[in-house]
């Protein structure tokens, strides 16, 4: 199973992502890296828990912190 994920990951490399943290906060940004603790690093990331987006830019995401990833549909 986890080269599975490993595999979902990096088809996800370069494309948007929507995580859910465990501070209730909803991060969305560009996918630019990841290791095997699920540590992220994203490019254009948002913070879009509330209305108004707050922007971020680079941040690397420790994994302990990640409750769910949202990965793009895979194109046909």
């Amino acid at each position: 199973m986890a080269d599975e994920i490993s595999t979902l990951m990096a088809n996800s490399k370069d494309k948007v992502v929507l995580l859910r943290l465990r501070n209730n906060k909803t991060i969305q940004g560009t996918l630019k890296d990841f290791d095997i603790h699920m540590n992220l690093t994203l490019d254009g990331a948002e913070d879009i828990t509330d209305e108004k987006p707050v922007t971020i830019g680079t941040v690397l995401l420790r994994g302990d912190n990640i409750l769910a990833i949202s990965l793009p549909e895979e194109e046909s």
